[in-house]
């Protein structure tokens, strides 16, 4: 069956017009809502009596929130509207709860309840966009979709900059962005989830697909959780070492937005990454936060090394997820969305032990310290991307036409 959204591609076509709006819903409930806790934490702090044990415990349960809506969305490749409307609601109305929370305990529960949307989001949209695209623009698509990340966190960025110390307006902006961003997704995929996934290109084995075993899934599940234990350093400590190595507010709020500029980057670059396997893509994805991590515990006090560096982290991070996203398609052509919502829950908690990690390591030897080790874990998780055995290197289903991926 002929679907309207898998015509054609580009910013005016039905496909780049979902595509931009997936783009805008997870710019919404990662950017705007769950990574912008740690951005207006200390504002939060300070009218809300929270203390920062209090806002440990908050963190934690918004990463174990967010893994439960991630594994809520393995049912997204046969509903993915509802899962979908489930992101919409947890993340507006856990938003909007925060901004108007009289007290730390009613900021805790709808911080917690926001988190999940962004893990019932994006198995949700790779499930809609595996429908309504047609195969060779599929995985463009989610790549363009998946780097909404970065410009979530300029948005938030410079929201802090013109808002803070008003948080709550902040928050109450994340709220809107994700009802209206969400309402028009559902808007472009009504009557999507109706049928199964989009054409596969043309050469594509649905035999040789099936017969991928537990190897070839453990290979991509380690490199998620290496990445995101590695990850947790920059997300979790980032403004603190850099305010630490001598930095002003400003200084670290504008890396902060460094961060979303490089994720926003990758909307440039989707195009050549698709054209490589998944595991090529990962290589150069997660040795660029390797990268960007030593120089950040190397030279996190000078500005213009510390700015370049939190670009390369934007970059590489964003990137390696869309790899992550591409490699669960390839795995499990015919249903990725639930594939993918595994890949995202060992990345959150390889974030959570990252976090008591670098923490431990920050309390001994410095923060200069814990972000070196996080360069090096995040090197080990390279090693994802190296060649398989006979019969496991998933690139072997794909098709000249999923190599090339059409102009935007």
């Amino acid at each position: 069956m002929k679907r309207t959204l898998s015509l054609s591609w580009g910013p005016a076509t039905p496909s780049g017009v979902l595509a931009l709006a997936g783009l805008a819903l997870v710019a919404s409930t990662y950017g705007l809502v769950r990574l912008a806790y740690g951005l207006f934490l200390p504002d939060v702090q300070a009218d809300l009596a929270l203390g920062d044990r209090a806002a440990g415990y908050v963190s934690s349960g918004a990463s174990l929130a967010y893994c439960v809506g991630a594994l809520a969305g393995l049912v997204a490749d046969r509903r993915p509207r509802t899962v979908l409307t489930a992101a919409v609601l947890t993340g507006g109305v856990g938003a909007t709860g925060m901004a108007l929370a009289p007290g730390a305990g009613t900021f805790a529960v709808a911080a917690v309840l926001a988190s999940s949307s962004a893990g019932l989001a994006s198995p949700a949209l790779v499930a809609i966009v595996d429908r309504q695209v047609a195969a060779e623009r599929r995985e463009r698509a989610q790549a363009v979709v998946n780097s909404g990340t970065g410009p979530g966190l300029v948005a938030a960025g410079l929201l802090a900059v013109v808002l803070l110390p008003d948080w709550r307006a902040g928050f109450a902006a994340g709220a809107a962005a994700t009802l209206l961003c969400g309402g028009l997704v559902l808007l472009l995929a009504r009557g999507g989830s109706s049928g199964p996934a989009g054409p596969r290109p043309a050469g594509y084995d649905a035999g040789h697909a099936a017969t991928y075993r537990v190897p070839a899934l453990l290979v991509p599940a380690l490199g998620a959780l290496g990445l995101g234990a590695a990850s947790a350093a920059a997300w979790t400590y980032g403004r603190a070492h850099l305010a630490a190595q001598g930095l002003g507010e400003t200084a670290t709020t504008v890396a902060w937005i460094g961060i979303g500029v490089g994720g926003t980057a990758t909307v440039l670059t989707a195009r050549h990454l698709a054209a490589r396997s998944p595991r090529a893509g990962w290589a150069v994805t997660v040795a660029a936060v390797a990268c960007a991590l030593v120089l950040l515990g190397a030279a996190g006090g000078a500005p213009v090394p510390a700015g370049l560096a939190c670009a390369l982290f934007g970059w590489g991070f964003v990137a390696a997820t869309s790899a992550l996203i591409a490699w669960a398609g390839e795995l499990r052509p015919q249903a990725p969305a639930g594939l993918v919502a595994g890949f995202f829950v060992l990345l959150v908690l390889g974030q959570a032990l990252g976090s008591a990690l670098a923490g431990e390591v920050t309390g001994r030897s410095g923060s200069g310290a814990a972000f070196l080790l996080a360069g090096a874990v995040a090197a080990l998780s390279c090693a994802a991307s190296l060649p398989g055995r006979a019969g496991t290197e998933p690139s072997a289903t794909r098709s000249d036409s999923a190599r090339t991926p059409a102009p935007w």
